[in-house]
């Protein structure tokens, strides 16, 4: 199944389907084409790098990961693609099970990329490392109240979290986690509780949370961590200040470790430049392309020989969830579905 329920297409998803521009079919044998559901400012400037190294000539495409699924669903083997670009194991997953890659095989990969950060069959591999993590208030909250994500559904939590809606595959992800983890009544029950202790509506993006929790209309937030590193480093002085009110908390650490995802790539079934595509895989993967898309992204280096940013080593070391990322698509449907039944919007 490509695609579980993830609330109504937005206005803008539907707008990139639409307005995305035609890459040439028949470009230069020298070439790769990109789509990415990374913003253009954030991955140009190292494909930039690639083709002055090699020679090879990337062609971008950026739009909202929903709508580059589609669009390669649509476009079937005729698809000008070769590489995919997007956020989440849920939505490489997905691509996965609707035939949109290929499986590649390479040395390089596979000693670059943990285990459980990639495709088992070599369908994708990860390239960057996010948490969902919890921010805070520090003047209404004491970080020795915090412990795991279970926690947060105790009665003392009611009306005090926020927390992006159940359509959102990052929240689709965590649960999917939950259910690997601990089994369907257990993650079942957590979420009643959990919904129950919602300050508000659930509404917005993470960025939107870590806001809400800055202006007092709740307590503690659920988000990726990149988000506030992200508003820490924004030119934005109301998103520096706002995110500069809030606090970061390290869930699960005597547990089996915080939840964490993946950005990550994969080369298209109908790739006619599949060999130029692994060869940019295998370049984002280089340590020094791994300190660079990490910093840029606020993200951490999948490979764990780099070390992340000097803003994420401010945050201090964790313990992450060792869970193979195959295991958040596989369980999505099922997340889904304990999310309706919890009365998750």
């Amino acid at each position: 199944m490509l695609f579980a329920r993830r609330g109504r297409p937005t206005a803008s998803s539907l707008l990139a389907l639409v307005m995305l521009p035609l890459l040439v079919a028949c470009s230069s044998p020298e070439s790769v084409n990109v789509y990415s559901a990374r913003q253009e400012a954030l991955i140009k400037p190292l494909l930039d790098r690639f083709s002055a190294e090699t020679g090879i000539a990337v062609n971008l495409v950026t739009g909202d990961g929903d709508a580059l699924l589609a669009r390669l669903r649509n476009e079937g083997l005729n698809s000008p693609a070769d590489l995919l670009l997007t956020s989440d194991a849920g939505n490489l997953y997905r691509a996965q099970q609707a035939d949109l890659l290929q499986a590649v095989s390479s040395p390089a990969l596979e000693a670059a990329v943990p285990v459980n950060l990639r495709s088992d069959e070599g369908y994708w591999y990860g390239l960057s490392l996010r948490a969902r993590v919890l921010v805070y208030a520090p003047d209404r909250v004491d970080a020795a109240e915090l412990s795991d994500y279970a926690a947060l559904a105790d009665p003392s939590w009611r009306q005090r979290i926020c927390v992006r809606s159940s359509g959102n595959i990052y929240n689709q992800s965590m649960v999917a986690g939950m259910l690997a983890s601990q089994g369907a009544e257990a993650t079942q029950a957590w979420l009643q509780g959990f919904v129950a202790n919602f300050a508000r509506q659930p509404q917005g993006g993470d960025r939107d949370q870590i806001k809400a929790v800055a202006s007092g209309q709740c307590d503690v937030a659920l988000v990726n961590s990149y988000y506030l590193g992200g508003m820490l480093n924004s030119e934005d002085a109301e998103e520096r200040a706002a995110a500069e009110r809030v606090r970061l908390f390290w869930p699960n650490q005597a547990g089996r470790g915080v939840h964490v995802n993946i950005s990550g790539a994969g080369i298209t079934r109908s790739a006619t430049h599949s060999e130029e595509a692994r060869q940019l895989i295998e370049f984002m993967l280089r340590e020094d392309s791994q300190q660079w898309y990490a910093e840029a992204n606020n993200e951490y280096p999948v490979r764990p020989d780099v070390a992340p940013s000097d803003l994420l080593q401010s945050w201090g070391e964790f313990k992450a969830d060792p869970l193979n990322m195959s295991e958040l698509g596989r369980l999505n449907a099922q997340a889904v579905m304990a999310m309706d039944q919890a009365n998750w919007k």
